[in-house]
């Protein structure tokens, strides 16, 4: 396999010369290609089929399990964290798992990532079963902890995506919904963490917020189903609430308390004037979307 994310980028060859605000100028412009890399009509279209299998998965109450070692599990493991707050999900339905565990979060566990079996340890601890779904995440695409996983996912049943930045990687052959988001050699040689890095992280932001947007967590481009944990975003769902309907500050604190502090809730109740028994109704019947659940009720 060619592995471009390890080849020399003829680009930065003399980048060690040059003074410091042409370094970062270089790098700079060598990030804006990512975003291009990742544009494409093929790519997009996989990015698709991968988000109808997660929304699936997670209408079903299933778990998306990402898997990955180094830069790459560190991004699976953001990506995850994050869903919980901003979407109001329980941590158990995004599960990030790492090649070493938590420590490698902070510092390299030598030989973890070479572990195929570890990866198959480390889903079998977490019950992974039937009704999951797995992405491998892995610039190289060659990882053997995230191939094991990946493999064990297929023994199950288990769909599985792969996110790479190498083409015709070893990993795509294990993978039912394959990536490959071709960056090119990176600023220094090798150095996965940056543009590979960034790949992969506005991959795995376009999958999850997709996904959440389908299954009813956003309404117009609100988070009403943040879960509003500390002071800053029990401002933000009061805000929220105001900008969905128009309402004034002090109806929509009100509501927010009424409806036990879910944006989402209250909304519903403010948009079609109803209890908070009824608009709980109206989401539960109406596919847990604000939308759909308002149209209906003022269909009465």
């Amino acid at each position: 396999m060619y592995s471009t994310t390890e080849q020399r980028n003829p680009e930065t060859l003399k980048i060690d010369q040059l003074d410091t605000l042409d370094v970062l100028s270089l790098i700079n412009q060598q990030d804006q290609s990512v975003p291009y890399a990742i544009n494409q009509p093929e790519l997009l279209e996989q990015m698709s089929k991968i988000v109808v299998e997660m929304t699936t998965t997670f209408k079903n109450g299933g778990r998306i399990f990402y898997i990955g070692a180094g830069t790459s599990g560190r991004l699976g493991v953001l990506d995850a964290v994050e869903i919980v707050p901003t979407y109001g999900v329980s941590p158990d339905r995004f599960v990030p798992l790492m090649a070493g565990g938590q420590q490698a979060m902070y510092e390299a566990v030598e030989g973890a990532e070479d572990n195929a079996d570890l990866a198959v340890q480390d889903l079998k601890n977490q019950h992974f079963q039937p009704g999951d779904f797995l992405i491998g995440i892995a610039a190289s695409g060659r990882t053997p902890y995230v191939i094991g996983g990946l493999d064990y996912a297929h023994s199950l049943g288990v769909k599985t995506a792969s996110i790479t930045c190498n083409k015709d990687a070893l990993i795509s052959q294990h993978a039912d919904l394959p990536l490959e988001i071709i960056v090119g050699p990176e600023v220094v040689t090798g150095s996965t963490r940056m543009k590979a890095g960034t790949a992969q992280k506005l991959v795995l932001n376009m999958l999850s917020t997709t996904t959440m947007i389908k299954c009813g967590k956003v309404y117009g481009n609100l988070m009403v189903d943040l879960k509003p944990t500390n002071q800053k975003l029990k401002i933000r769902a009061k805000s929220i609430i105001q900008e969905a309907t128009g309402t004034t500050v002090a109806v929509a604190e009100k509501a927010y308390f009424e409806a036990h502090e879910s944006a989402k809730v209250a909304i519903v109740m403010l948009s079609a004037t109803v209890d908070y028994q009824s608009a709980v109704t109206a989401l539960i019947n109406n596919d847990d979307r604000v939308a759909l659940a308002i149209a209906a009720l003022l269909k009465k």
